[in-house]
């Protein structure tokens, strides 16, 4: 009897502890309930749920080369993780069986408001992704991939089941430019790093990517018309650093890896000072007509192009055709950042003849505010990093504003005191200080339709590796790009710190070295090793 008894006692254990263990692992119902980055316009959910199988298909709508090469990307999202041998068709008709459907319309809800916007829908029995434009498409497949588990990040197989809540979502970003920077130019990374850091970019829809190709610790990009600039000014870097370009060939593959994710690169060449690199490559730069030598140490404001000769804007001329020519997008950043060497007398004609020379190859200017103080040309950009009065001025010329505050947006900017890696001489910016603002009121007189949109940039005099970029960046991007993507009304840090912990769980799957602010609920089923305040593990 004993015996009898003591076996019915832990089979019911067992059985309480299945229930307990299925309690955990109810199939997700409340769509509304998601932890999406940025958040999007609306959520409505339906009460059921979706299982991805292995016998998916992903059917594009036939007729577009875009759509076919968005359904091979999120095929490449969907099949290592899942095991699945999913494959796509081109189709035309209403959505059938448990498939996948990419699908171009007139007219989707809200109204096709712009390019990005995009209609999810995800049905007890299949899954559709509408927009007018293969980038709203492209939006909504981050969307879907932020809705399946983290183990979807995955290379490789991991178990199921695949399930999603059902119901739909309309979103649609609020500004055009949504970006970051990375400085390549103080420590060089590579190619492949480069692609990581656009990933990351594409996975929170941010649509920019800015180069700081040039500094006067090194050239980091072939120009073939001045060889000497790569042979010479890509030798050097900060603290001694290794050094490195990136050759032609190399950087029309990280444009169009750009270009696959719906991101526009955006090259900088900064000019007139930040030029050190070149002057140590052509004699001819100089006014004394004397190479200057490597640097390879963090000071600013000390270099000059000799905006008085004329070969100084051959070569300009030359730089710009060479990248414009490699580079798709609408935009080219002159710099214009801290010409401390250079007078005021001789920087404004010489900006507004860069511009021109910008323009005869068909590119929209940007520059940092500095270069209000010229007279700026067509539709030129500013942006903004630290001076209200140039951005003033910027506006008061017509020019748009692109906000990337260095108190608040400056990627490069310690969390806090005991964070070692970054600077602080802009103040420290910890994850809650970086998401809690809104660009249409930072600075009296700058409203929303002068914004051209948000940028974050990470500059890298103390950042060596990608792991260093990595707890640099993440999470705060993740801020950056809701910042850029989300109405102020809709946003508030209570409701974006549970959202952001949220996510550690896709970071760890990934791999990324993220900084663990302790101001943000990370989830409790978080593999993260212990975070170390250098960013090193």
């Amino acid at each position: 009897m004993k015996r009898s008894f003591l076996k019915k006692k832990l089979l019911l254990i067992a059985l309480l502890g299945m229930g307990l263990n299925s309690c955990n692992n109810y199939p997700p119902t409340d769509l509304t309930q998601n932890s999406i980055i940025p958040k999007p316009v609306s959520v409505e959910a339906t009460g059921r749920t979706f299982e991805l199988s292995e016998d998916a298909i992903i059917f594009v709508q036939e007729g577009s080369e875009e759509l076919w090469q968005l359904g091979e990307y999120l095929v490449g999202i969907i099949n290592p993780a899942t095991g699945f041998n999913i494959s796509q068709k081109s189709f035309s008709g209403a959505p059938f069986g448990h498939n996948i459907f990419l699908t171009l319309v007139d007219t989707i809800s809200p109204n096709c408001a712009g390019d990005e916007a995009y209609e999810l829908t995800i049905d007890e029995k299949w899954i559709q992704i509408s927009a007018c434009h293969p980038s709203g498409i492209a939006r909504g497949i981050q969307t879907l991939r932020q809705l399946l588990p983290a183990r979807i990040e995955s290379g490789h197989k991991q178990e199921g089941p695949w399930l999603l809540a059902t119901g739909t979502v309309e979103d649609f970003p609020m500004y055009s430019y949504r970006g970051a920077m990375l400085d390549v130019a103080r420590h060089f990374f590579s190619v492949d790093d480069v692609k990581r850091f656009i990933d990351y970019l594409a996975l929170y829809k941010m649509n920019i990517l800015h180069l700081h190709l040039t500094d006067d610790q090194g050239w980091r990009v072939e120009i073939k018309s001045w060889p000497n600039l790569t042979l010479e000014g890509a030798s050097s870097g900060v603290n001694g650093g290794k050094g490195g370009f990136y050759t032609q060939e190399e950087y029309r593959e990280i444009v169009q890896y750009a270009q696959e994710r719906y991101i526009t690169i955006v090259p900088e060449i900064d000019l007139p000072g930040h030029t050190n690199a070149a002057l140590a490559s052509y004699p001819e730069l100089n006014c004394d007509g004397k190479a200057s030598a490597a640097y390879h140490g963090t000071k600013v404001g000390f270099s000059s192009l000799c905006t008085k000769k004329e070969v100084v804007f051959d070569f300009i001329d030359d730089v710009v055709r060479e990248l414009a020519e490699m580079t798709p997008g609408p935009y080219f950043h002159i710099g214009g950042d801290e010409s401390r060497s250079t007078s005021l007398e001789d920087y404004i004609p010489f900006v507004n003849r860069v511009q021109n020379i910008v323009l005869s190859h068909g590119k929209r200017v940007i520059g940092w505010d500095e270069i209000s103080d010229a007279h700026l040309l067509g539709n030129a950009v500013v942006q903004y990093w630290s001076n209200d009065k140039n951005a003033l001025k910027g506006v008061a010329q017509g020019a748009k504003v692109i906000m990337s505050p260095a108190s608040r947006a400056y990627l490069d900017m310690k969390y806090n005191s005991s964070t070692t890696l970054g600077l602080n001489w802009a103040g420290y910016i910890e994850v809650d200080y970086g998401y809690d603002w809104d660009l249409a009121s930072l600075v009296p007189g700058i409203n929303k339709a002068q914004i051209l949109g948000v940028e974050a940039p990470l500059w890298t005099e103390t950042v060596t590796n990608f792991k260093e970029i990595e707890y640099m960046t993440i999470p705060r991007m993740l801020g950056y790009a809701e910042i850029g993507w989300t109405k102020p009304s809709q946003r508030s840090w209570d409701d974006y710190k549970v959202r952001l912990g949220k996510q550690s769980d896709r970071f760890d799957v990934m791999g990324i070295n993220y900084y663990s602010s302790a101001l943000v609920p990370w989830n409790v089923g978080s593999e993260k090793a212990e975070e170390m305040s250098d960013g090193k593990k």
